[in-house]
């Protein structure tokens, strides 16, 4: 199998590639270290011929700027349709858009923002260009995506600040006193059910939501296990409370691909020790 993977130095690509580096011609594209130059801001999009499936990994995150939330409709959204249509001209036969669980977050939502509402529509997208170009499409929803190493860090700040404050003895604060909860999904775990979406030629749309949501507290006691850590963990109260921001977890992409997350926030924590100990 042939596969071209945009967004190819994406913290999650790093994860799938060596996957299928065993079995599958792996090519990555993007803007820069990349094999193919590819940027889904350009309205010239083209891609390698004989590419079995391509699988979408690039994103923009948005932010309070406007011109952030331009940017983030340009390459989620319009930057797809773009995508998909250079998928059909080079006749793809399969295409994997990894989309995000805060597209079903509610436009009330205090987390609700220009990534969720560019991921939404760009599952639309995704389902529309799918009819229309007869190019089959599996759309993926993860939680909060981590791992091992630093370039987890950029868009789990939270969850590295925590496990800093573990390593170093420090204790951890949260403010107020609600005990939010937060889920996450382990990179190795998202790639190995990216791998069999692949394998199987999956189509449909799909929550890839851990099935344990978890509570600051537990996220933090986890993090001083694995550092075998002297912090302790206080909540305060005289600020305002955190809310939480919790999912239901489908089981069905799971049963389909007969893999369930197995890497939990405590076995997380412990790889991520691991690693930073075998690093200094």
């Amino acid at each position: 199998m042939r596969v071209l993977i945009v967004g190819g130095t994406s913290s999650l690509a790093q994860a799938l590639i060596p996957l299928l580096r065993d079995h599958c011609d792996v090519l990555t594209a993007g803007r820069r270290g990349c094999d193919v130059e590819l940027d889904l801001r350009s309205h010239d999009i083209r891609i390698p011929g004989g590419i079995d499936c391509v699988v979408n990994m690039a994103a923009a995150f948005g932010g309070k700027d406007f011109s952030d939330t331009l940017q983030a409709v340009d390459v989620n959204v319009l930057g797809l349709m773009r995508l998909c249509h250079a998928s059909s001209i080079a006749n793809a036969k399969h295409f994997v858009h990894i989309s995000s669980i805060s597209a079903d977050l509610s436009s009330g939502s205090p987390f609700f923002g220009a990534y969720s509402l560019s991921k939404k529509h760009s599952e639309d997208v995704a389902q529309i260009c799918g009819r229309e170009l007869r190019l089959p499409i599996a759309v993926l929803k993860p939680s909060r995506i981590y791992g091992v190493g630093e370039r987890f860090r950029k868009h789990q700040p939270f969850l590295y600040a925590i496990m800093d404050k573990a390593q170093r003895h420090e204790d951890i604060d949260f403010f107020g006193s609600n005990d939010a909860l937060r889920n996450f999904i382990h990179a190795q775990d998202m790639a190995n059910i990216v791998s069999a979406v692949m394998a199987m030629k999956l189509e449909g749309v799909y929550r890839c939501v851990n099935a344990d949501n978890v509570s600051y507290s537990q996220i933090a006691a986890a993090a001083i296990s694995a550092f075998a850590s002297r912090s302790k963990v206080r909540f305060l109260r005289d600020k305002p409370d955190i809310p939480s921001n919790a999912f239901a977890c489908d089981e069905t992409l799971f049963r389909l691909v007969d893999y369930f997350p197995r890497i939990s926030i405590a076995l997380g924590m412990q790889m991520e020790a691991a690693h930073r100990r075998l690093a200094s």
